[in-house]
C-alpha cells in the first residue's frame, strides 16, 4: 500500500488541491493575517513616524542646546510656561552662546498642533531664517506664518484668517515645513492668551562651537534647569527609546500575534473536521505522521505569507494615499518592522497549526474511514 504514494510530488499535489477547494476559506485567512501585519505596521509607522519627524523638525530649528524647566517632557506639547522670560539675557552673557531664542509653545485646544510663539528676530537668528515660499513675517499682534505643510492640508493662503487658541490670526506668510511647530505667533501675544507675562516654556541656544561647555555655563545659573545638546535630544526622539510607549508598542504587537493564532487554529481545526476521512486515506495510502503535519503547516505557512504580502502591500498603498491626503501625518517602515511583521504572522500561524495539525497526524486510519 506504501507503494501508492508517490513523494514530494504527490504531496504538493495534495497541497494545492486542498488550497484551490476552498477559495472562501482561503481568502478569509489570508485576509486576516493581511489585517495584522497592517496592524503591527501602521501602529509602529505611525508612532515612530511622528517622533522622528518631529525630532527632525525641532532639530531644524538651529539650535544646539535646549534649555527647559526641571522635569520636562521630551514633547514640547506638555511644556508649561514656567521659566521667566529674563533668563535669556542671562545665558546670552555667556561668552560660548551665540543666539537665544526664548519660546512659548501652546497646543491649539481644536487642532492639538502646536505653536511656538516667538520673538521673530531672535528666533530667525539661529539659522539660516524662515524661507518664505509667500508672504511676509507677522508685525502686528494678531498676525501669524504657517509652514507650507499645514497651509497645504489645510488649504491657507496669505490673507486669511485663520483661528488659533480661539484667536483669529491673520495669516502674513507661507514658509518652508522643518522649524519645529506649524504656525509661529508673536511672543507676547501667546502670553498675553495664556496670562503668562514675562514667560515661556523654553529656551533654543545656539552656541559657538563648544557645546558640551556652554552647556556647563548654562546649567550653573539654575542647575535645576534640564539642559540638553541637540543631539542628545534627536536621540532621544525614537520609539524604542521612550519607555512610556514600549507598552503600547507591546500591547498593539501582542494582539496582532493573537488575531493570527486565533483565525489558524479556527481555520486549522474546522479544515481538519472536514477532512477527517480525507486523512484516513491519505494514512490508508502510506502517508506517515510526518507528511501529514508537513502538509497542513505548508498550507498554513503560504496562507500566512500570502497574507503577509498583502498587509504589506495595503500598508504602503495607505501609507500612500495618508502623504496625498494628510502631508503632516508621517508614517515610517523599517526594514527591521516590515520583516518583523512576517515573523510575528508566522509565529502566530505556527502556534496555531500545530496542535490541529499533531491531532490530525494522530488519527486512526480505520476510525477516519468511519467518520461521517
Amino acid at each position: 500500500m506504501a507503494d501508492t504514494y508517490e513523494g514530494p510530488f504527490s504531496l504538493l499535489q495534495m497541497f494545492w488541491g486542498n488550497l484551490a477547494a476552498r477559495p472562501l476559506r482561503c481568502f478569509l485567512s489570508i485576509l486576516a493575517i493581511a489585517i495584522q501585519v497592517v496592524l503591527i505596521l501602521m501602529i509602529v509607522g505611525l508612532t515612530s513616524g511622528v517622533i522622528n519627524e518631529w525630532g527632525k523638525r525641532t532639530e531644524g530649528v538651529g539650535a544646539d542646546i535646549l534649555v527647559q524647566p526641571p522635569n520636562s517632557s521630551i514633547f514640547f506639547a506638555f511644556s508649561s510656561a514656567v521659566m521667566q522670560e529674563s533668563l535669556a539675557d542671562q545665558i546670552e552673557k555667556i561668552p560660548g552662546v551665540d543666539e537665544v531664542a526664548p519660546t512659548l509653545i501652546l497646543s491649539d485646544p481644536k487642532s492639538l498642533i502646536n505653536i511656538f510663539c516667538i520673538d521673530y528676530k531672535r528666533f530667525n537668528a539661529l539659522s539660516k531664517g524662515f524661507f518664505f515660499r509667500d508672504g511676509r513675517p507677522f508685525q502686528a499682534a494678531d498676525e501669524a506664518i504657517a509652514d507650507d505643510i499645514v497651509a497645504q492640508s489645510r488649504h491657507i493662503k496669505v490673507g486669511d484668517t485663520y483661528t488659533l487658541l480661539n484667536h483669529p490670526f491673520k495669516i502674513t506668510g507661507i514658509v518652508a515645513h522643518g522649524k519645529g511647530a506649524r504656525f509661529f505667533i508673536p511672543l507676547r501675544t501667546g502670553q498675553d492668551i495664556v496670562g503668562a507675562d514675562k514667560r515661556v516654556s523654553m529656551f533654543f541656544v545656539r552656541s559657538k562651537g563648544d557645546i558640551e561647555g556652554t552647556r556647563a555655563e548654562i546649567l550653573k545659573l539654575d542647575p535645576e534647569n534640564r539642559v540638553r545638546s541637540m543631539s542628545e535630544y534627536v536621540s532621544l526622539m525614537n520609539s524604542s527609546n521612550l519607555p512610556e510607549l514600549k507598552p503600547f508598542i507591546r500591547t498593539m504587537v501582542g494582539l496582532g500575534v493573537v488575531i493570527s493564532f486565533l483565525v489558524v487554529l479556527m481555520n486549522m481545526h474546522t479544515m481538519i473536521l472536514e477532512r477527517t476521512r480525507e486523512i484516513g486515506i491519505l494514512k490508508a495510502l502510506g502517508f506517515s505522521r510526518f507528511d501529514i503535519i508537513k502538509m497542513l503547516l505548508g498550507e498554513t505557512a503560504f496562507l500566512t505569507i500570502a497574507g503577509s504580502l498583502a498587509g504589506i502591500a495595503i500598508t504602503f498603498l495607505a501609507q500612500a494615499i495618508l502623504k496625498q491626503t494628510n502631508p503632516g501625518l508621517s508614517i515610517l517602515l523599517t526594514p527591521g518592522w516590515i520583516f518583523g511583521s512576517i515573523f510575528l504572522a508566522l509565529l502566530g500561524a505556527a502556534l496555531g497549526a500545530t496542535v490541529p495539525a499533531l491531532r490530525a497526524s494522530g488519527f486512526d486510519p480505520v476510525e477516519a474511514l468511519a467518520y461521517e
